[in-house]
């Protein structure tokens, strides 16, 4: 990622609506959601999820499929990935214990419901 794309996904995230809407697409995970669902999950109408939807598309953080009559929205995991590695690229001039305690909270966001190893 270069700061141009790390510019435009940052200022797609600047909004409120677009922010919870990336959030809930990360919980629901791989499978995604269905745009009615995400509307009701983020509260905000289906044209409004719409707009914010394009929007997200665009920065390359949420990506849509066709399932049956139904469109579903999924996070972008490997752009979202690249965006924060962007940021913690050349972290804190070669001392990895500044940054171990990022590195170290995104490995525990990660482990599967239910386990307590982290805790």
């Amino acid at each position: 990622m270069d700061e141009r794309q790390a510019v435009a996904a940052f200022a797609a995230l600047g909004q409120e609506h677009r922010l919870r809407i990336v959030r809930q697409l990360v919980t629901a995970g791989p499978d995604g959601m269905a745009a009615g669902l995400l509307a009701e999950a983020v509260g905000v109408s289906g044209t409004n999820l719409s707009f914010h939807l394009k929007e997200l598309s665009h920065s390359g953080l949420v990506t849509s499929r066709r399932e049956g009559r139904s469109i579903i929205y999924s996070a972008a995991y490997p752009d979202l990935s690249e965006l924060i590695q962007f940021l913690m690229r050349d972290c804190c001039q070669g001392r990895p214990e500044v940054c171990a305690p990022a590195v170290a909270a995104l490995s525990a966001s990660c482990l599967p419901t239910g386990d307590t190893a982290h805790a």
